[in-house]
């Protein structure tokens, strides 16, 4: 393998390409009209246009993409996460063409790809699942049957999809009808199939997530456990590893039941399986991820394995240079996604130009990153500028370290995220552990925020007053008085 092409843009590209080239791969990077002096263009050692701003005109042209590669003989095709990593008609297209998709097949694809047909693989391995419908729903009569048989609250989901898109929680059946109705329209404008699947809600449940890499060789190791707990309409914000409430007992198992999941649908490269854990820490699973995730710098950093390496590898046929006891956690990471969002109006996208980006730099502090100074935010793909990484000793430690690190994070120009990092992990919830996916709603005002800014103001000045008043007295400056010309 001696060129990769990188079907993606922004952060993961750049992280792909930084690996690539440690490995002495050579690659290609592919970009819009919107994009055309972004950072990961010139990270590449080439670059070409592949369409308009919007991603249908451009990241997500399967058939050009595979165009480009074999045109500039690319080996193989790494196509990050989100566009078209986990598309089972892409990842067919890549192999069909003689290229090597960085990923799992086909098959795996499309059988995790949905969520019914997923359950229905890992079946046979006895892995816990939530309550709920084994078949795809569109008809709401039968919606209400099922609501009333496996008893409220109940949680809706797209079948043919994830996100956060089409979901509800209906806690009567008062509710259902609307939410149902909600749910069906949100899915099929998202993903082009309005059906829905049922489930038992589980309430305060924590998001846990397992790492897993699998070879060619019937090779498969789980890389430990991700908190994921913190989240904003269903989409995780910060993340951290391990997790500060599994046993060593709970982990393994948790583990393996990660490793059988893979197993069950002959997964081959890396790939996320999430489940939920409740109040008395059962855990459930939920659906696997078919591609590397966005928080995967958490578990490079306490294991010390460099992940896109190891895809790499694997996707050259070799076999894991691992074996299960010889990973270790080591340390604690935490991850905060910095997007372009306004924290203090819903969350809700901030476009403009960063008049101002400077990042955070010394021990333990890595940012993915995939903007700079002078770019303009664009607003056709997803609002995330970087992902800030703190790794120290322990928990305690990482956590302190993340918040240095956001001090010293500079942006102007957009609202971002940065100000809602700072709150969650100097909030006492968090800090002590003692928190689940109702985060944000338990514990979270736009508010709140604003009366943490004052308070960090009115610190930051007392500060500097102090500071100006030692360095007065240590010069010892004499300070006239205009009034007694003195």
């Amino acid at each position: 393998m001696k060129k990769i092409l990188v079907a993606n843009r922004g952060e993961i590209a750049i992280r792909v390409m930084r690996t690539a080239r440690s490995m002495g791969i050579g690659t290609v990077a592919v970009y819009s009209e919107a994009d055309r002096d972004a950072p990961h263009v010139r990270a590449a050692d080439e670059a070409v246009c592949i369409g308009e701003a919007p991603s249908a005109k451009s990241y997500l042209r399967g058939e050009h993409i595979v165009e480009v590669a074999l045109s500039l003989g690319a080996d193989a095709i790494h196509p990050g996460y989100g566009f078209l990593s986990e598309n089972a008609g892409f990842a067919r297209l890549v192999t069909q063409n003689g290229l090597v998709f960085i990923g799992p097949g086909p098959e795996a694809i499309r059988t995790m790809g949905d969520k019914l047909a997923a359950k229905e693989a890992v079946r046979a391995y006895d892995i816990p699942m939530v309550p709920g419908t084994d078949h795809a729903i569109s008809d709401l009569a039968e919606a209400q049957e099922v609501a009333a048989a496996i008893g409220f609250p109940i949680l809706i989901k797209a079948a043919a999809g994830g996100g956060g898109k089409g979901m509800r929680i209906v806690d009567s059946e008062k509710e259902l009808k609307s939410q149902i109705q909600r749910a069906m329209s949100e899915a099929q404008s998202a993903f082009g199939d309005g059906s829905v699947f049922i489930e038992k809600y589980i309430r305060s449940p924590r998001h846990i997530e397992i790492q897993v890499m699998a070879d060619s060789h019937g090779n498969i190791l789980h890389f430990f456990e991700r908190e994921c707990s913190i989240q904003r309409r269903h989409q995780k914000v910060v993340e951290e590893a391990p997790s500060s409430v599994l046993t060593p007992e709970l982990r393994e198992r948790m583990g393996q039941a990660a490793v059988n999941v893979a197993r069950a649908c002959g997964y081959v490269g890396a790939g996320t399986v999430e489940f939920l854990l409740d109040g008395e820490h059962n855990f459930y699973f939920l659906e696997m991820n078919t591609r590397l995730q966005v928080e995967h710098p958490v578990t490079e950093l306490i294991t010390g394995h460099d992940l896109v390496a190891l895809q790499i590898r694997v996707a050259r046929g070799e076999a894991l240079p691992l074996r299960q006891e010889d990973l270790r956690i080591t340390g604690h990471a935490v991850e905060l996604r910095v997007y372009a969002e306004d924290p203090l109006n819903d969350f809700l996208p901030s476009v403009g130009t960063l008049s101002t980006y400077r990042l955070p730099e010394g021990p333990g502090i890595r940012v993915d990153n995939g903007f700079e100074e002078g770019m303009q935010v664009p607003i056709y793909y997803d609002p995330m500028l970087a992902k800030l990484i703190t790794y120290g000793p322990d928990r305690q430690a990482a956590i302190q370290r993340m918040l240095e690190a956001i001090a010293m994070y500079r942006v102007e120009g957009v609202q971002t995220t940065l100000p809602f990092g700072a709150f969650v992990c100097g909030h006492p919830a968090f800090r002590s552990g003692n928190f689940n996916t109702h985060f944000v709603q338990d514990y979270y005002s736009p508010d709140l925020l604003e009366s943490a800014h004052r308070e960090e103001a009115r610190i930051a000045a007392a500060v500097v007053l102090k500071r100006y008043l030692e360095d007065l007295n240590r010069v010892q400056i004499p300070i006239r008085n205009p009034w007694t010309r003195k």
